[in-house]
């Protein structure tokens, strides 16, 4: 069984060749070639933490697996990362476990290449500036991803912390070579072709009323039908997609809550990203139209990152093996 910490992670699944595994990812998802059960996001008892496994198989590959992880959203203060685990792989025909791979870098590379994909498939072409609202590990990871899909040269950061949205501004721009700006008013940072939306914020931090006509909205970082990072009138406004329409009308409270007020309705989903790239539904109307990604991430998203890195560290000789049993 080959073992792949997260230094080799990082380095086998560049952020612009993830963004293409996540297209085949999605488009597999959304064409039912993936069988992934409900996962399981188990509260811990301190409330505020998770204990997750999602598991999940793809006709005609030739591993299958589970990501195993915990998120304790209180760890990034101490220096820690909030999501820690490993995404562990079997083989297909014989059982037997093959791999056991980071799973704090597969999810952190994973989310926002996936968020990019839709990015590249739903932004206008001519988007040029980025508005983040957070300033955590996904914040950085939306920045590095959304420029691999669009020519930013504007990036305009706001975080519930001022303070650490300027250390994030300064990092980001020596790391990237482009502006990038930490705003105390939230309304400047959604005043932007493209809004990232990354803070594990209970309730809204963006209103829709923000929104400039044709920008693309990335919501990825709630996943409980209680809490919500938009208000309803972003949601109303906007065409809205998802990475699994199933997973959204269960877990996503940027839509459940529109849809219990009354102001939005599962059948206003436009559909899935997937299903997108694949034709089967409508994409971008026009210039004017403000087109919204609701991202909870799907299992499939992780298999296929980690057996994409499996088959580089393979290939390159990367990772510690061990016996198994």
């Amino acid at each position: 069984m080959l073992i792949v910490n997260a230094e080799e992670t990082r380095r086998l699944l560049p952020m612009a060749e993830c963004i293409d595994v996540m297209d085949r990812a999605m488009r597999a998802a959304s064409a039912g070639a993936v069988d992934a059960p409900k996962r399981i996001i188990a509260p811990l008892a301190d409330g505020i933490s998770y204990f997750i496994v999602m598991p999940g198989s793809t006709s005609g590959s030739t591993v299958y697996g589970a990501k195993v992880v915990s998120l304790h959203p209180a760890n990034p203060a101490s220096g820690r990362p909030a999501v820690q685990g490993f995404v562990t792989l079997f083989d297909a025909q014989t059982g037997t476990p093959v791999a056991l791979i980071d799973g704090a870098e597969i999810t952190r590379i994973r989310t926002a290449a996936a968020s990019a994909l839709a990015a590249r498939t739903l932004a206008r072409p001519d988007a040029r500036s980025h508005g983040i609202f957070g300033a955590g590990a996904q914040a950085a990871s939306h920045l590095e991803a959304m420029a691999c899909v669009r020519s930013i040269d504007r990036v305009v950061v706001w975080a519930r912390n001022h303070e650490k949205a300027k250390k994030f501004a300064t990092e980001q721009s020596q790391r990237h070579g482009i502006e990038v700006t930490a705003e105390e008013r939230p309304d400047q940072a959604a005043a932007c072709d493209m809004v990232s939306v990354v803070t594990n914020s209970p309730k809204p931090v963006l209103k829709g009323a923000w929104l400039n006509p044709g920008a693309h909205l990335s919501l990825v970082g709630s996943h409980e039908a209680e809490h919500r990072e938009v208000d309803t009138e972003a949601v109303s406004r906007a065409a809205v997609y998802v990475d699994s329409r199933r997973g959204a009308l269960s877990e996503a409270g940027d839509l459940l809550i529109p849809i219990q007020e009354g102001r939005f309705s599962a059948d206003d989903i436009v559909g899935e990203v997937g299903a997108v790239l694949a034709g089967a539904a409508p994409g971008r109307r026009d210039s004017q139209q403000i087109t919204l990604y609701k991202s909870l991430g799907i299992v499939a998203q992780d298999l296929f990152a980690a057996e994409y890195v499996l088959r580089q560290a393979q290939s390159s000789g990367v990772g510690t093996s061990i016996a198994f049993p």
